[in-house]
């Protein structure tokens, strides 16, 4: 039993390190592409896209925003981030050194951080909470961060817009918040507030989640924020501090708008993916209630 133990041991450990090498030979990688890019003015955030950790292009469309926008703090905020192995942030961490504070409502995927490789070596804290608009800024208390953060990623599939409207205390100069495209482009709603919301819960198909793009737009705009595109998956929109706005800022925000997701994520009562897209998705979750966030009223979809 002892040597069985052992040998589970070792191959643990084996693991850590096999990973830790996969881990920094992307991110050697992935420097290749940034010197061919180096020279890129495409004012398209689809055209400077690459993945090393996050789940899209977030990683490559951020490393551009920390080029044409001076960052004070090199720190960041990310909520909703599982095991944080694929995140919009860790790049950010791992590559360029920068602080980081990231939130997760579940104890396992908070310990799993925390036994990462990435975290003893590098200032990263990991604070387990199941968040709401109540309790968002005594947790965000934790990070310690100064209010000038360098940036501020959203995604809990669920309360976003809820959650980030009622975040006060920081004002982070990059902002990345995920949308629900299948909410389209045109209507400025979201999933009414419940502060026990859980996606899967809501709705069985998955799709009945966030906000809509418009939604998040509208928030942002009011927050001090200029939209400066989206990623080319239609799932996140990246967002820069109005003072921040410069020549660059304003070339890629004069390219921005809505982009739909491709993305065939909805299941049937079961728990099966059903891989429906499109203009198909809408009709699984008509008629369930949204509110509009212009009048206030919730209203169906």
């Amino acid at each position: 039993m002892m040597k069985l133990l052992n040998r589970l041991l070792a191959l643990i450990k084996a693991l850590v390190k096999l990973q830790e090498r996969l881990d920094t030979q992307a991110i050697s990688q992935s420097l290749v592409i940034l010197e061919l890019r180096r020279n890129n003015s495409s004012p398209n955030l689809h055209e400077h896209e690459f993945k090393v950790f996050s789940q899209w292009g977030e990683d490559g469309i951020i490393q551009k925003l920390t080029q044409i926008v001076p960052i004070a703090n090199r720190t960041f905020i990310e909520f909703g981030v599982e095991d944080f192995l694929e995140s919009n942030c860790r790049y950010l961490l791992m590559k360029d050194n920068w602080s980081g504070f990231v939130v997760d409502g579940s104890v396992r995927n908070v310990e799993k951080i925390r036994s990462a490789h990435f975290y003893w070596k590098h200032e990263l804290t990991a604070h387990g909470s199941f968040i709401t608009r109540e309790n968002i800024n005594e947790v965000l208390a934790h990070s310690g961060f100064d209010e000038d953060l360098g940036l501020l990623s959203v995604d809990i599939d669920g309360m976003d817009y809820h959650v980030l409207k009622a975040i006060t205390g920081y004002r982070p100069r990059l902002l990345v918040v995920e949308y629900n495209a299948v909410f389209g482009g045109d209507r400025n709603i979201t999933v009414p507030y419940d502060s026990s919301f859980y996606r899967t819960r809501a709705h069985a198909s998955n799709l009945y989640f966030g906000a809509s793009f418009g939604a998040m737009v509208s928030l942002a705009t009011s927050m001090g924020y200029v939209l400066v595109g989206t990623c080319s998956a239609g799932v996140n929109a990246f967002f820069v501090r109005k003072d921040l706005e410069n020549e660059a800022v304003r070339a890629f925000a004069g390219t921005a708008g809505f982009t739909d997701s491709k993305t065939r994520e909805s299941r049937d009562a079961g728990g099966n993916l059903t891989f429906i897209s499109g203009a198909e998705r809408l009709p699984v979750i008509r008629g369930l209630p949204v509110l509009n966030v212009d009048t206030g009223a919730v209203e169906p979809l």
